[in-house]
């Protein structure tokens, strides 16, 4: 008898979960809600295609100090830039290219979501070889 009730409690935990990922106002709550180490993952971006030929993996997630291609929205084209800054709390990342002037002439970076650039040079450092590697097992 314990045992049926224990897979009903499995079983309607399952659909709820099953529910909950198609409910956009719990996606975006949890989205807009997640804390920086979620959002570092979320904040992932597509490799070049000669990068993803090399590590055999698609995507990773963005740090300081890659290089980026823009290929998409109002920046789209530019060259390549250095990434200056990861930004989780706006989930927008900084380069050194693409940059906005202010009325009194300062220049700023401007924001870019990371899914409108590309990968074309990873920094790597033991952390991020790793991560490749288990990448590319599976």
């Amino acid at each position: 008898m314990d045992i049926a009730l224990d897979r009903n409690k499995q079983d309607r935990s399952r659909q709820n979960q099953v529910q909950s990922l198609r409910d956009r106002s719990k996606n975006r709550k949890w989205h807009f809600n997640a804390p920086s180490h979620i959002r570092r993952k979320i904040m992932s971006s597509p490799l070049s295609k000669e990068l993803r030929q090399q590590y055999n993996v698609r995507s990773m997630p963005i740090q300081k100090d890659d290089e980026v291609q823009v290929v998409g929205g109002y920046y789209k084209g530019q060259q390549n830039g250095k990434v200056v800054q990861v930004y989780r709390k706006k989930y927008v990342i900084y380069t050194e290219r693409v940059q906005q002037g202010k009325a009194n002439g300062t220049k700023v970076h401007v924001g870019i979501h990371p899914g409108k650039v590309v990968i074309t040079r990873l920094k790597l450092n033991k952390d991020h070889k790793k991560i490749l590697e288990r990448k590319a097992k599976s």
